[in-house]
């Protein structure tokens, strides 16, 4: 239960909502609590009218009924019963609408914690996590909390309520009897405290395999082409059913607990109704109670039945919800280790220097680089050149503050990146990564995602199509700009996914653009086109290329070749092809290769 204390500060936001639940809980009550008392005093008038006997009953309605038929009485009880329980469906509706409607809102507030806090963490949370387990999370465990918080509240109380009134009202009757007809329900308390750490356990390895579930299917759906590219359907299903397997066994098993449990508390309670008959009838033969006063008990057995019965089954949702935000707390505890120090903007030139830098992956202990220095001033174009794994995208990730470097300094404008507002230097930086990422919408909203303000107008959105050279390829498609892509672009080549992705980049004006190794998909006539583009868009403005082609590189005013993670050449394209080093050799085989492709 210390896991669900998390809530507290959402039951207290919404504590006069849930004050006034608790009243309509008891008003609900009162109301139910009367026609027991309304039908013992009606069976004991028949009884005495019936059998021409003395009228026992000592209540105030006895004199209006004395003189009333047999018939008469037995309608007149009836339809004050049925407005009794119309009544008390009526409170019971507004007890509903008030609790079930503050889980309803908790469970809203829960979920905006947990996307807002996901959006708040750094890249090392999602490679440490896989997706399936992140999204199940925010929607299954946070269902979970949300029966604790509506059903599972609503319930305690009602029967904390239903308790306070009944059982004095049982004992002010005949203390024996009650006595007997109440001793199964300890009992019953006991095998709620046994079973209720086993639903517990339970829970959590239902809950953890259903997650491993969601990650298999997300992967699967997210991976399809490949995955049908190399016909491992086969796979796939048996892995899935194997995992469907494991969750089955395991859900059996919690089912089978509480199979175990509710027979048992209704045995118990029947046992309540077994004991007022058969106690109640020694007490009327003994002339202690009337036999309206038995059917009276009974009726409170027949109150206190589910109430009773549902403690087992809100025991079952609290364990289940405790495991639940258990989970959810795990998440929730994470610190980001990339936190913006400020909310101050400052104005962002572009100049940009590495000192010293080092920087080790904190997930897998790789050291990917190694004391790299460099300085690229305002408007300057920087290539980065090197093969994989030699750390090109590392760099890439320190620019953007995605991690910060082991040992030295990343300075932008000559401030250290760990001090300048982190939204304001994002937004004067315009990505387009290598692995391209595109929204299941039109082609126009997806170029127009980066634009800093509101929907940009179509000439602006077109411009940067054509500097991105996919103007001409949108235009073929049969709805053009309003053409839909698949998740992540599936619809596309990869190309064309690229280009939309350099257009997002280019709309946005920053005045720091990055380009992960972004041409590999076009060819070389396009990559010139797009570049050519590119230097007159990025006048005046940073630009850092990376690549693993030297025809990328070539016009740049600086480039640095990376090998493990070190800058083992540095210079300008000629001065590079002078050295006829690394990146001497680089150029020539890429040379050869494209006379190659030119001769076939």
């Amino acid at each position: 239960m210390k896991s669900l204390k998390h809530l507290n500060k959402y039951l207290l936001k919404y504590k006069f909502r849930l004050i006034l639940g608790f009243l309509f809980i008891a008003t609900s009550n009162i109301f139910g609590l009367f026609p027991a008392q309304i039908i013992r005093q009606a069976f004991d008038l028949a009884d005495a009218k019936l059998n021409d006997r003395e009228i026992l009953s000592d209540s105030f309605l006895t004199g209006f009924f004395e003189n009333l038929s047999f018939t008469e009485v037995i309608l007149t009880f009836g339809l004050i019963v049925l407005v009794l329980a119309i009544i008390k469906g009526l409170f019971t509706f507004f007890m509903r609408q008030t609790i079930i409607i503050v889980s309803r809102l908790i469970e809203y507030d829960i979920k905006n914690e947990i996307f807002h806090h996901y959006q708040s963490l750094d890249t090392s949370f999602y490679k440490q996590n896989n997706t399936g387990d992140i999204m199940n999370r925010i929607s299954e465990d946070v269902n979970k909390v949300r029966m604790y918080l509506g059903p599972g509240i609503m319930y305690s109380m009602n029967l904390v309520v239903l308790f306070a009134l009944v059982v004095p009202t049982m004992f002010s009757i005949n203390v024996k009897l009650s006595l007997y007809s109440l001793t199964p329900l300890p009992i019953l308390s006991i095998i709620i405290y046994l079973v209720s750490n086993r639903i517990n356990k339970q829970s959590e390895k239902v809950q953890s395999k259903l997650s491993d579930i969601t990650t298999l299917s997300q992967e699967t759906y997210s991976g399809i082409r490949i995955l049908k590219s190399f016909v491992k359907e086969s796979y796939f299903s048996s892995k899935l059913n194997s995992e469907n397997e494991a969750y089955k066994k395991r859900s059996m098993n919690l089912v089978k607990t509480n199979a175990f449990f509710f027979p048992v508390m209704m045995l118990l309670i029947g046992l309540s109704t077994i004991f007022t008959i058969y106690v109640g009838g020694n007490e009327y033969i003994a002339g202690n109670i009337t036999k309206g006063n038995i059917l009276e008990f009974v009726i409170y057995i027949n109150m206190l039945t589910w109430p009773v019965t549902a403690i087992g089954w809100v025991t079952s949702i609290v364990q289940r919800a405790a495991a639940s935000q258990t989970r959810i707390n795990t998440f929730l505890s994470t610190k980001p280790n990339i936190v913006n120090p400020t909310d101050n903007p400052v104005s962002i030139d572009g100049g940009i220097k590495l000192n010293h830098v080092s920087f080790t992956y904190p997930e897998s202990g790789i050291e990917a680089i190694k004391d790299i220095s460099f300085e690229v001033k305002p408007g300057e174009t920087l290539a980065i050149i090197g093969k994989t794994g030699s750390g090109k995208s590392s760099i890439i990730n320190l620019l953007l503050r995605s991690y910060d470097c082991s040992t030295g300094e990343v300075l932008i404008d000559n401030n250290n990146i760990k001090t300048i507002d982190l939204n304001n230097y994002r937004e004067n930086v315009g990505l387009v990564p290598q692995d391209v990422f595109l929204f299941s919408d039109t082609i126009e909203n997806n170029i127009a995602f980066g634009y800093k303000n509101n929907l940009p107008e179509k000439n602006i959105i077109e411009t940067a199509a054509k500097d991105a050279a996919i103007y001409s390829n949108i235009m073929t498609f049969k709805d053009g700009f309003q053409t839909k892509i698949g998740e992540r672009g599936v619809t596309l080549s990869g190309g064309q996914k690229q280009r939309i992705s350099i257009a997002r980049a280019i709309i946005k004006s920053p005045k720091i653009l990055i380009f992960d190794d972004c041409l590999s998909a076009v060819d070389t006539e396009t990559e010139d086109r797009i570049l050519n583009n590119l230097n007159r868009i990025m006048k005046n403005k940073t630009s850092i290329i990376v690549s693993h082609r030297v025809s990328s590189a070539k016009n740049a005013d600086k480039i640095i070749v990376l090998d493990n993670g070190k800058i083992i050449e540095e210079g300008s394209h000629k001065s590079l092809i002078a050295l006829k080093g690394e990146y001497f050799k680089t150029h020539q085989s890429q040379l050869l290769k494209e006379e190659k492709n030119k001769n076939e």
